[in-house]
């Protein structure tokens, strides 16, 4: 196995790790990224799909993403709008669809009316939620005990209006289960995006993709750290604080410890020690000042830590879950919709699709519709056969765009739950009651070791320009701990 030293090694060569580990290099710093993958990019991954180049993952960008923006101007990339000329389609609880255009969806005079009222009840909360310190509100406790689910009913009992409202921040953006999650979990998503108007507006959150794909922007990041970055590299130990000198020892899980206060006592050594740390992956190990996690708080449990992180950090990551959707991309050979005068955006609560884009891309004289079925609809899903899977899947996207929805010529599912180094889409988030409980700490650092991952994001949270606002983060905190 070889063995390098450097001043920070970074785990995970997404946008996050990426983004830390060009900035620390850019200040003098020595870096190394280890990532488990045969790729850069997390969950940004730009494939060909049977002739077809498809994202799997994440690919639109905001006008309120500057952090992304100004990365993607940095590295030379161009953007372009989504297509979105015509009518939109809803279909309601009666299964009929209806074209409509503007924001509105074509429910009834009441529902309408109701939609409107609480819309602007959830932007005035918003607007009093800082997206980086959301728990520090006066009212976080007690938002943080209701689930989003629950606060809807009570503000009103007509049904189709709960559904609508919920989806922006459910199935859209957290994808569980509207029970599962708090209001203030919901306020959260909201504010990262600048308000709840702008969380339901699909022109503003859905505005403009990468010409080429997203995962460019971890690709190019990559080049230039060059040789820095080791792929198929997963992390199986990390050996911090005094230990890190010896890492060759045993792993010690705490058994072999007579006193449960001895052990407790190497953990908060350890997070107080400025000794560094010793990384070990599949084929290299690393020894560094500093650590920069740049994962999912849902794969930290694939590392072993010697010692074991503290006790707070072990109770927190239990309360924190990845969400699950899975992400439809079908092919034709032209976008027949926009000869029927429809933008190709379709919402609805009802249907297993519960929303759909024209995602054509540039340049591209076929046509490409991407579809979301979310939360327990897709684990539903993955109890039928894979034929049977893409049958009710097409068939969902037929009652937008009528019968030839049926019959695309190149038909895929992105089924992030199953890739290892994932294990959900879009992103994690808190349960009940545990963004208030945890969530000043989740960004702390652990002794040598720094977290940053979108899915502790702020501003940007869940997103690509959240993992590189905190990739930023976790890089000015080690700058600041070596001029110290």
């Amino acid at each position: 196995m070889d063995e390098i030293t450097r001043d920070v090694v970074v785990i995970g060569a997404g946008a996050a790790g990426l983004t830390a580990a060009n900035k620390l290099r850019k200040a003098g710093l020595s870096v190394a990224v280890l990532e488990a993958r045969d790729r850069v990019g997390g969950r940004l991954w730009t494939d060909v799909i049977e002739g077809a180049m498809l994202e799997l993952g994440g690919q639109w960008v905001s006008p309120d993403q500057q952090a992304l923006i100004d990365t993607v101007a940095d590295l030379g990339l161009s953007t372009y709008s989504r297509y979105r000329e015509g009518d939109s389609v809803y279909v309601g609880a009666d299964g009929e669809a209806k074209r409509f255009t503007g924001e509105m969806f074509p429910v009834a005079e009441s529902t309408e009316r109701i939609i409107d009222e609480i819309t602007a009840r959830l932007d005035a909360m918003v607007a009093e939620i800082d997206p980086d310190k959301p728990w520090e509100h006066p009212r976080a406790a007690e938002w943080d005990k209701v689930s989003w689910d629950a606060w809807l009913r009570q503000q009103t009992d007509d049904d189709e209006a709960v559904r609508n409202l919920a989806f922006a921040t459910g199935s859209a953006m957290l994808t569980k289960p509207t029970h599962t999650f708090s209001l203030l979990q919901s306020l959260l998503m909201a504010a990262s995006a600048g308000s709840y108007s702008h969380l339901v507006d699909a022109d503003f959150i859905l505005d403009k993709r990468v010409a080429g794909g997203l995962q460019q922007v971890p690709e190019l990041l990559a080049e230039r750290l060059g040789d820095d970055v080791f792929l198929n590299q997963p992390v199986r130990r990390i050996v911090w604080g005094a230990e890190s000198a010896t890492p060759d020892r045993p792993a010690d899980t705490g058994r072999r410890v007579a006193d449960l206060r001895a052990l407790t006592a190497r953990v908060e050594a350890a997070a107080s020690s400025s000794d560094g740390v010793t990384v070990i992956a599949e084929g290299v190990t690393v020894r560094a000042r500093f650590a920069i996690l740049a994962l999912a708080p849902v794969l930290y449990s694939r590392i072993s830590f010697e010692p074991p992180m503290p006790r707070l950090q072990h109770q927190m990551h239990q309360h924190i879950s990845m969400g699950f959707v899975i992400k439809v991309h079908a092919v034709y050979e032209t976008p027949f919709w926009r000869e029927q005068g429809l933008s190709g955006t379709a919402f609805s609560p009802y249907e297993l699709c519960h929303e759909a884009y024209d995602n054509t891309n540039h340049g591209d004289e076929r046509g490409t519709l991407v579809g979301f079925v979310s939360d327990q609809n897709a684990d539903d899903l993955f109890r039928l056969s894979a034929e049977e899977r893409k049958e009710r899947i097409l068939e969902s996207l037929s009652h937008y765009y009528g019968p030839a929805a049926k019959a695309p010529v190149v038909y895929y599912e992105s089924d992030w739950g199953t890739e290892e180094w994932t294990r959900g889409a879009y992103a994690a988030s808190f349960d009940l009651g545990g963004l208030h409980r945890y969530g000043a700490d989740q960004r702390r650092p652990v002794g040598p070791i720094h977290l940053a991952c979108s899915d502790m994001a702020g501003a940007g949270y869940q997103h690509v320009d959240g993992a590189i606002r905190q990739g930023h983060r976790a890089a000015d905190e080690i700058l600041e701990r070596t001029r110290g």
